[in-house]
């Protein structure tokens, strides 16, 4: 988290070990691809599919959760193919949780209802709109993001 007493700002980055397993891979699915010549399939669907990867392992390098003066921004990666913003003006109410072990990461719909949006780990924070919906935010910082949720809720 990085305070700003001057205007009540949030902006915090998380880092996880998953975008060096997807990178992994897609080095060994390049190197299958240029390798395995005597199979055609393997020689040319596996390139393309380990340039896919190395992209969507960018995309999900981090995830990044920060004010934008009336909205929370969150977002993946260095390459930001996956973003959201949530206006502080719809929100209802925020807590701390956890992510059962069954929602695991990415970008999903949750079996407790509502969408989840996880680098890694289990804690996160849970936002409650207005409208009945709700958002899992993963999180290595969810007391401090609950806290400025909450400063910002009510002013």
């Amino acid at each position: 988290m990085t305070p700003n007493p001057m205007n009540i700002a949030y902006s915090h980055t998380q880092k996880a070990p998953l975008c060096l397993l997807i990178y992994a891979l897609a080095v060994l699915f390049i190197a299958l691809g240029v390798f395995v010549q005597d199979a055609p399939p393997i020689a040319w669907l596996f390139p393309p599919i380990g340039l896919l990867m190395f992209v969507l392992a960018a995309s999900i390098h981090h995830l990044t959760v920060e004010d934008r003066g009336d909205a929370l921004a969150i977002r993946f990666g260095r390459i930001p193919l996956f973003r959201k913003t949530v206006n502080y003006a719809d929100i209802e109410k925020v807590e701390v949780g956890r992510t059962l072990l069954l929602d695991g990461w990415g970008i999903h719909y949750s079996i407790r209802g509502g969408w989840v949006w996880n680098l890694w780990g289990r804690a996160c924070v849970v936002v409650h709109f207005k409208n009945g919906g709700i958002l899992w935010i993963g999180t290595d910082d969810a007391e401090n993001l609950v806290a400025f949720l909450r400063r910002k809720v009510q002013a």
